[in-house]
């Protein structure tokens, strides 16, 4: 299962208000080292984390090149239409350095305890799919309107319109939520690999490519973006992807032309400069060069 698409590599960065110094030198470094994104957790009710818009416009303020992605915003907590507007507003600072994930929240409880409206099950996944859907929409400008059950939207008038189209990337890992993103969206976010683990990947993939061909999409139009968490080196004991360089090398080489994800997010459980350094010197040239050779092959 390999659908073609370049490999390419992230950081994450975490929003922790108490070390924030230490998460914009891991954002410098990881532009500095050819990375092509860095993903900020959405978790506002967390009172020691940052608000991941704030965080990523500071963050793509101080850097170059790289481009930043909320990994991933909660939409029970923010209004589709604005969703939309504050990413094509940085995008239109930023030069365009911005992607955009997406998910239906993680806790209806902690929606609640915010002044959200907590919804589970069918409701989640039907606001959740046309919160996406408005955000496409708005995304191209022009008059967005709608009256749901879910969203009541007047005729806003949607604007700046990103000078390159954003990707709307969704985090999903129940069947219903699966095949939202296989109708909706323009990227898969698998949740860390110790909630997917790569065993259970090709089963979600399957229904994703079911439901984009039921919608009359081609599947591979659809990215597919891994968050795996691990070390890399000795670091006996510790979660996730643990192993020597050449473990992490064949692993990604693996996920990519056999289980079909093209971006791997690295979450460095230990020492993230260090752990950088490494991934950006030997993982990643080495798996650009192995699917290469695989695909060639």
């Amino acid at each position: 299962m390999d659908y073609g698409h370049s490999p390419s590599f992230g950081i994450n960065i975490d929003p922790d208000a108490q070390d924030f110094a230490s998460s914009l030198a891991l954002a410098q470094q990881a532009d500095r080292s050819g990375l092509d994104y860095f993903g900020v957790q959405d978790h506002p009710y967390q009172p020691g984390y940052l608000d991941v818009w704030t965080m990523l416009t500071y963050l793509l303020a101080k850097t170059d090149r790289i481009s930043g992605v909320p990994d991933v915003i909660d939409l029970q907590l923010r209004p589709p239409t604005l969703v939309a507007k504050a990413a094509a507003s940085l995008a239109a600072m930023a030069g365009g350095r911005v992607q955009l994930g997406v998910g239906g929240g993680a806790s209806a409880q902690e929606v609640a305890a915010m002044g959200g409206v907590p919804r589970s099950g069918s409701d989640m996944v039907a606001f959740t799919d046309e919160a996406i859907q408005v955000i496409r929409r708005a995304l191209r400008g022009g008059a967005v309107q709608l009256d749901t059950v879910h969203h009541q939207i007047a005729g806003y008038q949607a604007g700046p319109v990103p000078a390159e189209p954003i990707e709307v990337w969704v985090g999903s890992m129940g069947p219903k939520m699966l095949a939202v993103t296989g109708r909706s969206s323009d990227g898969w976010v698998c949740p860390l690999n110790l909630y997917v683990p790569p065993g259970e990947v090709a089963g979600r993939q399957a229904l994703i490519d079911e439901a984009a061909r039921t919608a009359g999409r081609d599947p591979r139009e659809i990215r597919r973006i891994y968050n795996v968490l691990g070390a890399i080196g000795d670091h006996r004991g510790g979660r996730g992807l643990i192993g020597s360089a050449q473990t992490w090398i064949d692993s990604l080489t693996e996920w990519t032309v056999e289980l079909g994800f093209d971006t791997f997010i690295f979450w460095p459980t230990t020492d993230p400069a260090g752990q950088l350094e490494i991934f950006a010197n030997e993982v990643m040239p080495a798996v650009r060069a192995n699917v290469d050779e695989a695909r060639n092959a």
